[in-house]
């Protein structure tokens, strides 16, 4: 059995498959899912706290047989382990979707749901060291950098609104308008979402180029744009 730093200190049973091993790792990954869980929770993400739990223990408990079976049995392969990421990422990637605004949703969910099934089947395996060092990290990448990456993007001269105009012959003016604002637009999609709406509505991608400007937030930009005689709503995604 390779050396572990925590099984050390719980002792040599921690890492064989037995009911006490199993009681440990069930509180370990359940703590672990329960935090992770209510943090998407409570950012109203697609996977929640149940989720998390519910995907954390059947991911620990694959991997406590793919231990049995390299221990017991001596198979050199973690088959069960396999078949629950195989079918973890066929679930993840069913919940990325596209927004009414063409927003790309539930991506760092599904990355995050399976990040974390690896973990749950690396405690399973009794790599608790493992286990915790990749719990950290995701935790860290989830939770404590999203206000960088919030930071970076404000202060970014790329930025993407979502734009509802009164009428599609309103979109000649709005283009001259963001010219004089000093912007620049480098991708201006219809979004066919709002196909009966009355309005014609788009995704745009913008570039401040005025140096002016740069000096002003996103926020401000686009509350001079909602201005507009031709601007029914507009609004920044992401």
């Amino acid at each position: 059995m390779p050396t572990d730093l925590i099984a050390n200190v719980f002792g040599t049973w921690s890492q064989e498959v037995n009911i006490a091993s199993t009681a440990l790792k069930t509180g370990l990954i359940v703590l672990m899912a329960v935090v992770l869980g209510c943090e998407r929770a409570r950012n109203r993400h697609a996977a929640g706290l149940r989720t998390f739990i519910v995907l954390s223990i059947g991911s620990m408990f694959a991997g406590i047989a793919d231990l049995y079976f390299i221990t017991v049995l001596h198979v050199g392969f973690s088959f069960m382990s396999a078949a629950v990421f195989i079918g973890i990422s066929i679930i993840t990637a069913n919940t990325i979707v596209y927004s009414s605004k063409n927003q790309i949703m539930g991506l760092t969910t599904s990355v995050g749901t399976w990040a974390m099934s690896i973990i749950s089947a690396i405690l399973g395996l009794g790599l608790y060291t493992a286990a915790l060092i990749g719990y950290v990290a995701l935790l860290l990448g989830l939770v404590a950098f999203s206000w960088m990456e919030n930071y970076i993007k404000s202060k970014s001269d790329h930025f993407e609104i979502h734009l509802e105009l009164k009428s599609r012959s309103s979109l000649q003016d709005f283009i001259t308008a963001a010219r004089e604002f000093g912007l620049t637009i480098d991708n201006l999609e219809l979004n066919p979402a709002y196909a009966n709406s009355g309005l014609s509505v788009y995704t745009v991608r913008l570039t401040i180029v005025d140096k002016a400007l740069r000096k002003k937030s996103h926020a401000d930009i686009i509350e001079a744009l909602a201005v507009l005689d031709c601007v029914y709503f507009v609004e920044k995604i992401g």
